[in-house]
């Protein structure tokens, strides 16, 4: 069996990195994790997300095994495959971090660019 690691260049595990590592992916992910749903209420549930950058995650989802695409009598239905659903316990944690260390963050790049601009106007 070969090994794999995402700090190779060549290693195709990084193509997997990726795709789990971008935000919409993220997104989709925990919200499939709660049921399957439909394009319309995945775009609507997603603020900020444009049709053609759902389409495409789901695309590329579905072409990695995570997301499964069936067609319905009222249109077409989107659901995470058994490998999608090995991803929902990692990314629902850092959902939840992101959540709850938001106030940590601000406050740290408030003093990061108060200290930035400090540094420009000099003493």
């Amino acid at each position: 069996m070969p090994s794999f690691t995402v700090f190779s260049a060549s290693c195709p595990s990084r193509v997997s990195l990726a795709r789990i590592a971008n935000k919409w992916t993220a997104m989709i992910v925990v919200l499939l994790h709660e049921r399957p749903r439909r394009f319309g209420d995945l775009h609507r549930s997603i603020e900020g997300i444009s049709r053609k950058v759902l389409t495409d995650t789901l695309r590329a989802l579905e072409r990695d095994g995570m997301v499964r695409r069936a067609p319905t009598a009222d249109g077409v239905e989107y659901s995470l495959t058994d490998l999608g659903r090995t991803l929902q316990a990692p990314l629902q944690a850092l959902r939840e971090w992101a959540e709850s260390h938001v106030e940590d963050v601000r406050a740290a790049q408030d003093r990061y660019d108060l200290a930035a601009e400090e540094a420009l106007l000099g003493p």
